[in-house]
């Protein structure tokens, strides 16, 4: 093959590349929109028709992950259509985990495109900065995030740049491309837009009320000065943009009428909602802690113990006292409703009752709930779980990994020479730290995977369907990179490192022998000179 052969080659892979990327996009916007809605026929119709094409691109230019990705996620598609449009819980759970691995799969390097340059799925960020070797810079640390960045060097690149693709956000020097330029082209590039996209205006001297005020016309959501810390830029582009998983709720059904709970069931899932059915409600609190339901729908009178008196066994649980109980029953009359509600419950729905009234109200007490559960379990510096229900996962964890004959590690994270960053360069740089260590572990972990800020500058990791030394070469992996990281500082930059210690349950053990044993794996890194991963060995032995 010629220069030039191989030239045309090239290009006609990227060409297919993208192509393949972009559909990949369009199947993951298509599927978010149907969480918004009720997951109609129309709906899954396109969805399908998204992946169809997706899987001839992934078919046709050897893109083997896309490819059976798409393949599986059209013959879940299939079955729904087998089923006339109707889905079930399995199905749910099937389709958002494949669309989820689908959201975190791009080309890999064993695909040989070495020459050949990808949009990532994710939307980029741009950057519109007066000094370019700053631009640079934040676009390396900006990497260790995950977030793909792209420097304007010229307001018409930019405008160029908008033409062909909309980012997820902007980041405008007030100044770029002259004085109160950067205000001004913002303020182009918004117009006439329904959906405005979130800019950061940044200015190297502090400014003025008036420049301030002209900066939240133009759109702008947050304004940063003197410095551009990448780790607090990229948690706020976060919020801005809601970059987060969709993470489909999940009800228990509890009526000892099967016909009654198969109904309320194919609502439901007909609105991709995941449910458990449950007819016999002496069960309830063993599928509560398995399940771990965000809402509970309940009948009000069954054989063996009525409503009422399941939502105040219910409710002596401490773990339950936020979970929603929505009573759906044909009782009619307004005080007994009253005094059900009395007892535990948050709502009554008379049967028989509309579709779209089930699936709105199921929907709006679950999103309520978890932003509730979020604020009463998550740690207010780092948004992760705090000590206490850190511990309450991995008890939940031990259980189902001892019933189910699965491995589970448990790590343990201390920040090294923590206390030297808090007296050098303050309080404020320790939070910094602190807040860029959490979302590090948040990008690069799985979504199965629960961490939580143990106590100060100490985290924790449960690693469910994992054993030691797995855990012990991801962490390890983290904790390189982490060690990458600068943070602007004066009077020079800082880095950091961590200790990690790794331990894995047996079958004889509790969670908290497995906690202690991932602590003593710690301090043998932190006294076998830091800034490393130990696993806890039976003979009291690091490996």
């Amino acid at each position: 093959m010629t220069e030039s052969e191989d030239h045309s080659h090239d290009r006609l892979k990227q060409h297919f590349a993208q192509r393949v990327i972009h559909q990949a996009r369009l199947v993951l916007e298509v599927w978010q929109r149907l969480q918004l809605a009720e997951w109609s026929e129309t709906g899954l119709h396109e969805l399908r028709d998204a992946v169809q094409v997706l899987q001839r691109y992934a078919e046709r230019f050897e893109q083997t992950d896309h490819f059976l990705l798409a393949k599986d996620l059209d013959e879940c598609l299939q079955q729904v259509g087998d089923n006339r449009g109707r889905l079930n819980s399995e199905l749910i759970v099937q389709i958002n985990q494949l669309l989820q691995r689908l959201s975190r799969t791009g080309l890999r390097h064993s695909d040989r495109l070495e020459h050949v340059v990808l949009p990532p799925l994710r939307k980029p960020l741009y950057l519109a900065l007066q000094h370019p070797e700053r631009a640079e810079q934040l676009v390396q640390r900006l990497e260790f995030f995950g977030m793909h960045s792209v420097v304007m060097d010229s307001a018409n690149a930019f405008r160029s740049a908008m033409t062909e693709r909309h980012p997820a956000a902007i980041v405008m020097d007030v100044d770029f491309s002259g004085p109160k330029a950067g205000l001004q082209l913002a303020q182009s590039i918004q117009e006439g837009r329904e959906q405005k996209i979130p800019i950061l205006f940044f200015s190297l001297e502090d400014t003025d009320t008036r420049t301030r005020l002209e900066a939240v016309r133009a759109g702008g959501r947050e304004f940063f000065t003197g410095t551009l810390d990448a780790s607090n830029l990229f948690e706020r582009i976060e919020v801005l943009t809601h970059n987060v998983q969709y993470d489909p709720y999940k009800v228990l059904i509890i009526d000892d009428s099967r016909a009654q709970a198969t109904q309320t069931e194919r609502v439901l899932n007909s609105a991709g909602i995941i449910t458990r059915t449950l007819t016999e409600p002496i069960e309830a609190m063993r599928h509560l802690a398995d399940f771990q339901p965000d809402l509970i729908i309940l009948d009000m009178y069954m054989p063996e113990c009525n409503g009422p008196e399941l939502a105040q066994v219910i409710r002596h649980n401490d773990r339950y006292v936020s979970v929603p109980i929505i009573y759906l029953s044909a009782e009619d009359d307004l005080d007994k409703q009253l005094d059900a509600m009395s007892e535990g419950g948050d709502d009554f729905l008379t049967k028989p009752i509309k579709p779209r009234h089930l699936i709105a109200t199921v929907r709006n007490r679950a999103a309520r709930a978890r932003n509730l559960k979020a604020r009463m379990v998550r740690d207010s510096l780092t948004g992760l779980y705090n000590h206490t229900h850190t511990l309450q996962l991995l008890e939940d964890a031990r259980f189902l990994a001892q019933r189910d004959g699965h491995p589970l590690s448990f790590a343990m994270i201390d920040i090294d020479f923590f206390k030297k960053v808090n007296d050098t360069y303050g309080h404020p740089m320790g939070d910094r730290v602190i807040k860029s260590l959490a979302l590090f572990l948040k990008q690069r972990l799985r979504k199965t995977d629960h961490i939580g800020r143990y106590g100060g500058e100490e985290f924790a990791v449960v690693m469910p369907g994992t054993d030691a030394v797995s855990a012990a070469k991801v962490l390890d992996e983290i904790r390189k990179r982490f060690a990458e990281i600068q943070f602007s500082a004066e009077p020079h930059d800082l880095s950091c490192t961590f200790s990690c210690g790794v331990a894995q349950l047996r079958a004889d053990m509790d969670s908290k022998q497995l906690s202690q044993q991932a602590d003593e794996a710690l301090y043998i890194a932190k006294h076998s000179g830091r800034n490393q991963v130990s696993v806890f060995a039976q003979d009291d032995s690091s490996v």
